[in-house]
C-alpha cells in the first residue's frame, strides 16, 4: 500500500476544532498550505486560534461558531460544505462523553451524547461527499475512539456511538472509494487533550505511558488516510489494545478494565 496525495481542493472543515485532536488537525494541516473552515462552540477561543493561524502560516482561514448538538448547529455547517469555495477534506472530531453512569443519566444528556457524536456525523458526512463525489476527488476523517472495539468503559454510552462511528465510516469509505473519495475513521486510545478533565472524569488511574500527544494522532491519521485505509489506530501501544478488545475473553476484559466512567454502585453517589 503506497502514500498517494490528500486530496483536492486544499480546505478543510475541522469540528472541534478550538481544542484538542480538531486543533491539532488545524494546525498540521495550517503548516502543510491548507486553508481551513473551523468549527466549535466557543466563539471566542476559536477567533483567537483562526488569527494565530492565519497570521502564522498565512493561509485563510473561516471560522463558524456553532453547536453540532442541535439541528441549528449542524444546518449551518451542512450549507458550508455545499457551498464555495469548495472544502476538499471534512474532520469530524467534535464529540463528548458523560462522567455518569447510564442508569443515573437523564434521557436529555444521553440524546446530546447521540446527537453530537452520532447524528452530526451522519448529517456532515452526509452533506460532504456529494459535492466531493461530483470532483472525484476528497476525504472524510471522523474521529473515533479505541473504545468503540469493545466495553471498555462499563455502563458509559460513549463506546457505543464511538463503535457506530468507525462502523459508518468503514461502510461508507468502502462504498465511496471507487469514486475517488475518502472515508476512514480515526480510532485513537487515551490523548492528552483536556477532555477528560472538562468532563470531569478521573483519569488518575491511567498510567503515563498510555497517553498520546494530539500531534502524533494527527500525524499517523493523516499517513493512513494517504494509504487508504478505511481505520486508523495510532500507535502500536493501541493497535494490540484494538485486537485484545476484539479477540480476547469479555470475561478477561471485565475483570481487567479500569475506566471507571460509567460505573455505578449501590449508593447515590
Amino acid at each position: 500500500m503506497t502514500d498517494e496525495p490528500l486530496p483536492s481542493p486544499r480546505r478543510a472543515l475541522i469540528t472541534g476544532a478550538s481544542l484538542g485532536i480538531g486543533e491539532a488537525f488545524a494546525r498540521r494541516l495550517a503548516a502543510d498550505g491548507w486553508d481551513l473552515v473551523l468549527v466549535a462552540r466557543d466563539a471566542g477561543r476559536l477567533a483567537a486560534t483562526a488569527a494565530e493561524l492565519g497570521g502564522r502560516y498565512d493561509r485563510q482561514v473561516e471560522t463558524i461558531s456553532a453547536d453540532l448538538s442541535t439541528d441549528d448547529g449542524c444546518s449551518v455547517v451542512e450549507r458550508r460544505l455545499v457551498a464555495e469555495p469548495p472544502v476538499g477534506l471534512l474532520v469530524n472530531n467534535a464529540g463528548i462523553s458523560l462522567n455518569t453512569p447510564f442508569v443515573r443519566s437523564t434521557v436529555e444528556d444521553e440524546a446530546r451524547l447521540l446527537r453530537l457524536n452520532v447524528l452530526a456525523v451522519l448529517r456532515l458526512t452526509h452533506a460532504a461527499l456529494p459535492p466531493m463525489i461530483e470532483r472525484g476527488s476528497g476525504a472524510v476523517i471522523n474521529v473515533s475512539s479505541v473504545a468503540g472495539f469493545g466495553v471498555p468503559m462499563p455502563g458509559s454510552t460513549y463506546s457505543a456511538s464511538k463503535a457506530w462511528v468507525t462502523n459508518f465510516s468503514e461502510s461508507i469509505g468502502q462504498s465511496v472509494a471507487p469514486l475517488g473519495v475518502r472515508v476512514m475513521a480515526l480510532c485513537p486510545g487515551y490523548t492528552r487533550t483536556g477532555y477528560h478533565e472538562r468532563a470531569g472524569i478521573d483519569m488518575s488511574r491511567t498510567p503515563g505511558w498510555m497517553w498520546l500527544r494530539p500531534a502524533e494522532v494527527v500525524e499517523e491519521g493523516l499517513r493512513d488516510l494517504r494509504k487508504g485505509k478505511l481505520v486508523s489506530v495510532p500507535n502500536w501501544k493501541y493497535k494490540l489494545a484494538v485486537a485484545g478488545l476484539r479477540h480476547a475473553p469479555r470475561r478477561l476484559l471485565r475483570g481487567v478494565s479500569r475506566d471507571t466512567r460509567g460505573r455505578v454502585g449501590r449508593g447515590r453517589d
